[in-house]
């Protein structure tokens, strides 16, 4: 190191390359290391030489008979501290020369001595290893390569402190690399930005550095340091034909990777091992030629750092493995552009197998007036047997044909990650002709076509990128394309977020696809793929669409809050569509039409702004063990020829009616709950004939079935109860038929038949309701059978309004206000039918002189003759019972009505005179029971 106290005339000792000429000795391995140790001075040499000693390093060894060159002392503090703090530490005592020639280092704390002619060499080692300011020495160390840093780091502990602080580290990084990080390289196409903070290198700059100090530099027109060994071209061409000259490796690889690589000494000081692993290997010493595994490591990949700046007419094509990283300050890869208007910008082909693309820009710009065909040439393009990696790059392809980066052929197999493919002309990722590969956390937006394309049996992993706001789909599979795509968020694209078409055949999980300006996910023309576990939501059409003999598996998805419906299922579709949850969508939460058939089981299908399953247009499907309810129109709609089957769902807490048939909807409906409707359990009405069989259906507030308008079908071994209104309703010319059915715990009748009604009842147990177990009125004629109808809390049978019926063979039995009841000018077909043990209320409490609605109050309605007081101005709605005419009406002028279900209102106290056979007077409803209709459902009104 050269002193500014040194005189210009003073001559300095040559060192001698002969064995043992004038050489200064130095400590052995096997003495101790403290750098302030006694060193021999002879007497005549000179301060500048003892200088040059000092800081020249394991260079400075020359022939036999010398001590070998030790190894810096390491540092010992646990982090990077001032140097200043170093300069305060005490230095071993101070001695005089002894007889043998040799001197100690005197103590720091005396006065400091200037340097002159007269001075002997121990006092220059002194001034240089302890006084001389820190400041100055940092001043001087920041002129060195980073080679020279790392010999002064061997000298002694101060120089190796000083030599290893982290700002000196950063400047020299900066200056080669120019980055405002360091960037750690810990193997072969792996690179990562880290702060100091997350290192855990004592210094990160350095340690990064050794790292990347293998690599060459394409910086045009730049001039490195005189002493500098990293290699610097004007293009790309350049650096990668002198890689491929050198056989894959750069000039610092091939000697160990490290800055000190090539010294002759051990590396302790500069952080690392001659051969750039950090540690003595277990084969040292083994033999004369490299150890063995040496031999089998795999030599490392060579890396070429490109440097800031526009590359235009480069035709790169990649072969080989080599490492191509953008070197920049700030946004280093806005700052690096590769850019081609003909051709492919960069292309991978077989043999790249660990080939490597990271931190720059991508451009293809054909020219707009050209006649080439560009609908080969791409930004990026990986071939068959290659697997590079393309990492943190931006990929802008203006060509309207083809797309932005092509990976095709068998073996092909990059790894593709944190690149931005957006703005593109053209589709943004294109994976065809078997090529596989892994694609993460990748933004694919704003392209013209499709953001993703796979075909042909292409098979890629995608995971964890950003599709969105694309003018077509997000992703589209077709023509067998397969491929795992995993935690993608995929939305607002203008067509649908994800496409399969013609036997394509993706798995797609823990996808989040939204916001689509069409669907969610549309599957057509055969296509297959698994959906699973992702969330399909708020997009403007159906959440996901199958169509044409398409057949994929929806499983475990959430689809909701779709503007339109949640899955639609047309064009003879098929599917599984198992364990989804499916919820507040504008229209039917699963819908199937036009001869489509798929399986829906084991949904929840709930609190839709339309109704849940809707099966129209020859509609088919298996739908069982499903959850459907809350929904705002009918629970299931089954319409025009439509034929599904539903087993064992749950239906239930709609809004409207449970499940509706109507215009010819069939089906058949087992095993089913279908329960807490606002309206009837089960509507079935206009030709409609499904076969319902094996249900329960109770707590409807409108009743239990209603059939009306010409329905049909068969309800075969259900259970109705509990429902607010009849169990079963029969009217306008509807003719079902009811088999093995049990009706019971109504809180009004069990069946009800009016307006024409027909039907065939056979061998059904109809017992406890509130009001008659069958009551048939107002023109119609049903046919019984076999029934029982028992325990009934009013008349078994009552038939009234000029209607009629058929009853063969019933038992009718402990019912309360009679078994069969008829009233005035009806004539029923009766045959064989047992008729016992009824409580006989009515005639009872007429023969004890009470008023009937004793017994009746205005919930029920039995069967007797009523009569009407002109005296007292009664309506024609009103009813008085015999025996308050008798008593409460005596002398008034009265007249006999008909025999028929009513309840008193002179015992309910809506007439003017009090009753004088009954207390308080009551709320008066309707005197006589013509049975109120029941809701008819809204959805054709809604839909």
């Amino acid at each position: 190191m050269p002193s500014a106290s040194f005189s210009s005339s003073r001559s300095y000792v040559r060192r001698s390359r002969r064995k043992g000429g004038h050489r200064i000795p130095l400590p052995s391995r096997t003495q101790s290391t403290e750098p302030c140790e006694s060193v021999p001075c002879p007497n005549n040499v000179t301060g500048s030489a003892m200088a040059a000693t000092a800081c020249a390093g394991p260079s400075g060894s020359g022939g036999g008979g010398s001590p070998p060159v030790p190894a810096a002392a390491p540092a010992t503090t646990a982090g990077h501290h001032s140097p200043y703090d170093l300069r305060r530490k005490s230095p071993p005592a101070y001695h005089e020369p002894g007889p043998s020639g040799t001197c100690s280092l005197p103590a720091r704390k005396r006065p400091r001595t200037s340097l002159s002619q007269g001075v002997d060499v121990c006092n220059v080692s002194q001034y240089l290893q302890y006084e001389l300011p820190d400041e100055v020495l940092l001043c001087i160390l920041s002129h060195l390569t980073e080679r020279d840093l790392c010999r002064v780091a061997q000298v002694c502990k101060r120089f190796n402190t000083i030599a290893n602080d982290t700002e000196l580290w950063k400047s020299l990084y900066q200056s080669v690399f120019e980055y405002d990080m360091p960037l750690m390289h810990t193997a072969p196409c792996q690179f990562e930005f880290m702060t100091a903070d997350e290192c855990d290198a004592e210094n990160p700059w350095k340690e990064s550095f050794r790292q990347l100090y293998y690599g060459i530099h394409v910086r045009p027109n730049f001039r490195p340091k005189k002493d500098s060994r990293i290699k610097h071209f004007n293009t790309i061409r350049a650096a990668l034909e002198y890689v491929e000259e050198r056989g894959g490796s750069t000039p610092a690889s091939s000697s160990g990777g490290s800055p000190c690589a090539g010294a002759g000494a051990a590396a302790a000081g500069a952080g690392v091992a001659p051969g750039g692993a950090g540690a003595a290997c277990a084969c040292a010493g083994a033999g004369a030629g490299p150890c063995a595994c040496r031999r089998a490591a795999q030599p490392k990949p060579a890396l070429v750092f490109v440097h800031q700046g526009l590359y235009q007419e480069e035709c790169l094509a990649i072969d080989t493995d080599v490492q191509l990283i953008g070197c920049a300050a700030g946004n280093v890869a806005e700052s690096v552009v590769l850019e081609r208007e003909a051709e492919s910008t960069l292309t991978f082909a077989e043999g790249a197998s660990r080939a490597y693309a990271g931190h720059m820009t991508l451009k293809f710009s054909p020219d707009a007036t050209s006649t080439m065909q560009h609908h080969k040439h791409y930004c990026l393009e990986v071939s068959d047997n290659c697997s590079p990696t393309v990492d943190h790059c931006i990929i802008r392809s203006a060509s309207v044909v083809g797309a932005a980066v092509c990976v095709s052929g068998a073996g092909a197999n990059p790894v593709i990650k944190h690149c931005d493919i957006s703005d593109c002309e053209n589709v943004g990722l294109y994976v065809t002709d078997y090529a596989q590969g892994a694609y993460q956390d990748n933004e694919i937006s704003r392209n013209a076509l499709a953001g993703i394309w796979v075909k042909n049996f292409a098979n890629p992993i995608m995971r964890r990128n950003h599709i969105h706001h694309g003018r077509d789909v997000g992703i589209f599979t077709f023509e067998n394309g397969l491929g795992y795509f995993e935690a993608n968020d995929i939305h607002n694209n203008r067509i649908a977020g994800f496409e399969v078409k013609a036997g394509a055949n993706p798995t797609v999980v823990h996808c989040e696809i939204h916001h689509g300006q069409t669907g969610g996910i549309y599957v057509h023309e055969s296509g297959l793929g698994q959906f699973i576990d992702n969330k399909i939501h708020s997009n403007n059409f159906a959440g996901v669409w199958i169509t044409s003999n398409s057949n994929p598996t929806i499983r475990r998805n959430e689809i909701y809050n779709g503007h339109q419906g949640g899955v639609y299922i047309f064009g003879e579709g098929r599917g599984l569509i198992e364990h989804n949850n499916i919820y507040g969508n504008a229209l039917a939460g699963i819908q199937i039409r036009t001869n489509s058939d798929p399986i829906v089981r084991h949904n929840k299908i709930h609190h839709g702004q339309h109704g849940g399953i809707y099966v129209h247009e020859k509609g088919q499907g298996l739908i069982e063990e499903n959850e459907v309810y809350a929904n705002t129109l009918a629970g299931v709609w089954i319409t025009t020829g439509s034929t599904p089957v539903l087993r064992r769902n749950r239906i239930h807490s709609g809004k409207q009616v449970g499940v509706y048939f109507y215009d010819n909807g069939h089906g058949k409906l087992e095993d089913n709950d279908i329960f807490n409707h606002l309206y009837s359990g089960v509507q079935i009405r206009t030709g409609s004939n499904p076969v319902i069989r094996g249900n329960k259906i109770w707590g409807g507030q409108n009743g239990g079935v209603l059939v009306y308008n010409g329905g049909l079908g068969l309800l075969e071994q259900n259970e109705i109860f509990d429902n607010a209104m009849a169990g079963v309703w029969i009217k306008t010319d509807s003719n079902p038929t009811l088999k093995r059915n049990k009706i019971f715990d109504g809180r009004d009748g069990g069946i009800c038949i009016f307006n024409g009604g027909k039907g065939v009842l056979e061998e059904n147990d109809i017992f406890r309701n509130a009001q008659a177990g069958v009551l048939i009125s107002t023109q119609s004629h049903p046919v019984l059978r076999r029934n029982r109808i028992f325990d009934g809390l009013a008349a078994g049978v009552e038939i009234t309004n000029n209607a009629t019926a058929t009853l063969e063979h019933n038992q009718i039995f402990n019912n309360r206000f009679g078994g069969l009841c008829l009233a005035s000018g009806v004539s029923p077909l009766i045959r064989g039918n047992k008729i016992f043990s009824n409580q006989d209320a009515v005639e009872k409490a007429v023969g004890g002189g009470q008023c009937l609605y004793k017994i009746s109050s205005y919930t029920s309605f039995p069967m007797h003759d009523f009569y009407r007081c002109q005296t007292c101005n009664t309506t024609d709605r009103n009813a008085i019972c015999v025996n308050c005419i008798k008593t409460c009406h005596q002398g008034h002028d009265v007249e006999f009505i008909r025999h028929d279900r009513f309840f008193c209102d002179c015992g309910a106290g809506t007439l003017s005179n009090q009753c004088q056979l009954q207390g308080e007077p009551t709320q008066d409803t309707d005197t006589l029971y013509d049975s109120a209709a029941p809701m008819e459902s809204h959805t054709l009104m809604v839909n």
